[in-house]
């Protein structure tokens, strides 16, 4: 649905993104992560065609951006982090507008202002000059543009930026149902976000692709935790044999069972490791309370690929420009 070829952006000698490239399918709900100054917004501000490329395209469902880009921009669905609404205008009149600015018309106009201001909740708003708006009701007010005309392509920077929970809540359970029509590009700070709503993550870094994995994928981990009644001398001895494993660490507990952290080559079967492990342990007497492979919260595994040199393997069996 969406291809990126080499983006590249420069401002004066300032490489601001540089090669990036990436595809996204229809129904994906993609993170893309960075710091701040990292290149995510000048990535979406060339996917939206507000700036062009020094190098590279943009396809929008088989629509060059860069040759077509009435055509492309018609697919598009942008919310910035920073919406240029008027503040003069009251919400009707500014959807309204907004929707001429994306060639609706006549009925099908009407039926789309009634579908987003249902989908937002902002009826009580409606005839509300925006100035006099909360910050989250004036950001439901750019989602609601957002998502006029049912885009194939939707670009959201930090969505629930001002929302309480409940709204939070209303807003990802709307981009969920979005997506079952439409790719979904998804920019925020907030790791909760990601974890709630993404299938995938994009990490850009200086400018460059750092990381493109799954989501699940990013999560798993080399380690593997296991819960035994032996000592870890006891423990060494028994699982000497097994190569795989290259080191063992005790983890401090309160309770009278033995807690470790095994690390294991990279590429192991971890399932089978597991197996072997369990064997091992009852077949020599001791009391296996639990083993399982370790999984990274996303806000470890980001600071983790930020540490990392760019162009080497990114610690989860990924390296720049993995697709």
């Amino acid at each position: 649905m969406l291809e990126v070829r080499q983006l590249t952006r420069l401002y004066g000698d300032f490489k601001a993104v540089d090669n990036v490239s990436f595809k996204i399918k229809k129904g994906e709900i993609v993170g893309l992560l960075g710091h701040n100054g990292a290149g995510k917004t000048t990535i979406m501000k060339m996917l939206s065609g507000y700036i062009e490329s020094n190098q590279g395209s943009i396809e929008i469902d088989d629509v060059n951006l860069q040759q077509d880009p009435k055509q492309a921009q018609q697919y598009l669905g942008y919310l910035p982090e920073n919406l240029p609404i008027y503040p003069e205008m009251t919400v009707a009149d500014y959807l309204d507008y907004a929707s001429d600015m994306k060639g609706l018309k006549g009925d099908e106009k009407i039926a789309e202002i009634k579908r987003v201001i249902l989908a937002t909740d902002i009826v009580p708003k409606l005839l509300m000059p925006i100035s006099t708006l909360s910050r989250g009701y004036k950001q439901r007010v750019g989602v609601a543009q957002a998502i006029l005309g049912n885009p194939r392509l939707l670009i959201l920077d930090e969505p629930t930026n001002g929302l309480d929970p409940t709204q939070t809540q209303l807003i990802r359970a709307l981009i969920r149902d979005l997506a079952k029509e439409a790719t979904v590009i998804l920019s925020t700070h907030i790791m909760q976000e990601v974890d709630a709503l993404c299938d995938r993550v994009l990490i850009i870094r200086n400018g460059e692709m750092a990381v493109d994995a799954k989501l699940e994928e990013l999560r798993e981990s080399n380690n593997l935790l296991l819960t035994t009644s032996f000592t870890k001398d006891k423990l060494t001895m028994l699982l000497q044999p097994l190569n795989a494993i290259t080191n063992i660490e005790e983890i401090p507990s309160e309770n009278a069972n033995c807690h470790y952290r095994l690390s294991v080559e990279e590429m192991s079967d971890h399932p089978a490791l597991c197996g072997e492990i369990a064997n091992l342990v009852v077949t020599a007497g001791g009391t296996l309370y639990s083993i399982n492979q370790e999984n990274r919260d996303l806000e470890t595994l980001f600071r983790e690929v930020n540490e990392i040199p760019l162009g080497t393997s990114d610690g989860v069996g990924r390296t720049k420009n993995a697709a």
